[in-house]
């Protein structure tokens, strides 16, 4: 069972308060407790919430996962697709498969926000951090140099102050913490429509999108129809506006219009059923002085290809580290200034390619959908573009190098966990290979030491798993009294 809510008072003190229990939240809340920092963890909600929309962990947020000991256990739990695929109903136009990608995890992990938020408190608990502090509302800050003192409310409607160094939010689309920090969230709201459905189908639909999610595309209007665990699937489409939550005739009927042409396909439950809008905003900053946002409070976009609940995860993972060399006197305090600098750009591209993949999808026209279908025909008999398109939706593509070049690696490029073995959350220090120790992995406080065959140059790898220097001194002791040479701290010139 999940950690039960916190029963006791808020403290009055800490030294990050976490405002939002989601998975970015809990990603955050157990990287810090991994780590050691002190924080606090609220969320309005009593409990966590069914029927979400986010149902994909993609390779990278697995290997994020991973160095917080949650991605085995969500593994176990849920599905593997092998990739996606793009259907016209009776070709496939194009299909991307996770298998040759360069990561412990070629596959993209299928399973519900709610599993994924269990697993992650869960391990919260056992990393001996409190739970989630249930029925507590953000109400506001003042600054109170060097930090803030945030205004809660708790479940029985009395006020609570809480002092805190950082504050951090992870609420949401209609964040709190980014309207009291005054940051602007401009964009688009799109009118379309989607329903959303995890049904479970009749027997005789065994087998539909066992190799992963597939988009059908048609006249009718797009379907993606995606395999879940326990014998769900998932099913997305646009809807007429003002359009119910989706029944189970409705769905059915959905499926025969736009999904396989191979005989009528029949729900035998409906498990979970909504409408919801697409926004396409980024937030102007995702930094004001002592307060940050992650998640959907930084980020909002099309859920077109499993990427939102990801992005999120990867902005915990980055500001974590960051928070912990700050606090701790490891890193000066603009080192947090670099958490915008990487991943504002991330989130930007994404709401672009999200925003565009949906407009292609949901083409209506038969003629512009008979050239898109052709394209994308073209696209997947062009060599390096599948593979391209895979690990891109896979989120391995991303990289902070500020002089991308693919004929080595940068110093901000991704390091495969296939080629650098993780070590949780520390430095890691890989070395040509040589006698190794016993257990293979020596360890020098905040860094980890490994010996790689084949490896040409030592590498340090920061904790969230990018490059942070290559050709650094073999002595682990060198390497950590240079350590703030290799921080991605502004550049002052460009300040």
């Amino acid at each position: 069972m999940p950690a039960s809510p916190i029963t006791t008072p808020l403290p009055p003190h800490t030294d990050v308060l976490i405002v939002g229990a989601g998975p970015v939240g809990l990603t955050l809340a157990a990287s810090l407790q991994q780590l050691g920092v002190d924080h606090v963890l609220i969320d309005r909600d009593t409990g966590v919430q069914t029927g979400s929309r986010a149902a994909a962990l993609q390779p990278r947020s697995l290997e994020y996962l991973d160095r917080i000991g949650v991605a085995e256990h969500l593994v176990a739990a849920g599905e593997r697709g092998r990739g996606f695929r793009v259907h016209d109903r009776e070709h496939t136009l194009l299909h991307a498969s996770y298998g040759n990608l360069d990561t412990p995890y070629p596959y993209v992990l299928l399973s519900s926000q709610q599993t994924t938020e269990e697993h992650l408190l869960r391990r919260l608990g056992k990393l001996g951090g409190g739970g989630v502090h249930r029925g507590h509302r953000f109400l506001g800050f003042t600054p109170d140099f060097p930090g803030v003192t945030a205004v809660i409310a708790d479940p029985e409607g009395s006020l609570r102050s809480v002092s805190a160094r950082y504050l951090v939010g992870c609420d949401g689309l209609h964040s709190a913490v980014r309207t009291a920090a005054g940051i602007g969230f401009p964009g688009e709201a799109p009118e379309q429509l989607f329903a959303l459905a995890d049904v479970r189908l009749d027997a005789g639909a065994s087998g539909l999108g066992e190799d992963g999610t597939t988009f059908f595309l048609s006249s009718a209007g797009m379907l993606l129809l995606s395999p879940l665990a326990d014998g769900q699937h998932r099913i997305v489409t646009p809807a007429a506006p003002g359009s119910a939550a989706p029944r189970a005739a409705d769905i059915e009927r959905l499926i025969s219009e736009r999904g396989p042409l191979a005989g009528r396909i029949r729900v035998a439950e409906v498990v979970n059923t909504s409408t919801y809008r697409v926004q396409e905003r980024v937030a102007e900053r995702f930094r004001a002085g002592p307060v940050f946002l992650a998640g959907d409070a930084a980020h909002t976009h099309s859920p077109a290809g499993g990427q939102g609940m990801n992005t999120g995860i990867q902005d915990a993972g980055n500001l974590a580290w960051k928070l912990h060399a700050v606090l701790t006197g490891a890193a000066p305090a603009e080192l947090l200034d670099s958490y915008h600098d990487e991943r504002h750009p991330v989130a930007s591209e994404l709401v672009a390619f999200t925003s565009q993949f949906t407009k292609i999808a949901t083409l209506r026209d038969p003629a512009a959908g008979q050239r898109r279908n052709d394209l994308l025909a073209a696209a997947s008999a062009t060599p390096g573009i599948v593979d391209w398109v895979a690990a891109k939706l896979a989120q391995l593509d991303i990289s902070y190098a500020r002089e991308p070049n693919r004929d080595s690696p940068q110093v901000g490029d991704r390091v495969s966990p296939l080629t650098v073995p993780q070590a949780g959350l520390r430095w890691t220090l890989a070395l040509p290979d040589r006698s190794e120790p016993k257990d293979g992995r020596q360890r020098e406080g905040v860094l980890s030491v490994c010996h790689v065959p084949e490896l040409r140059t030592p590498l340090l790898v920061r904790p969230d798993g990018y490059l942070a220097a290559r050709g650094v001194p073999a002595e682990p002791a060198e390497v950590l009294s240079r350590l703030a040479q290799h921080l991605p701290l502004p550049v002052p010139s460009t300040r």
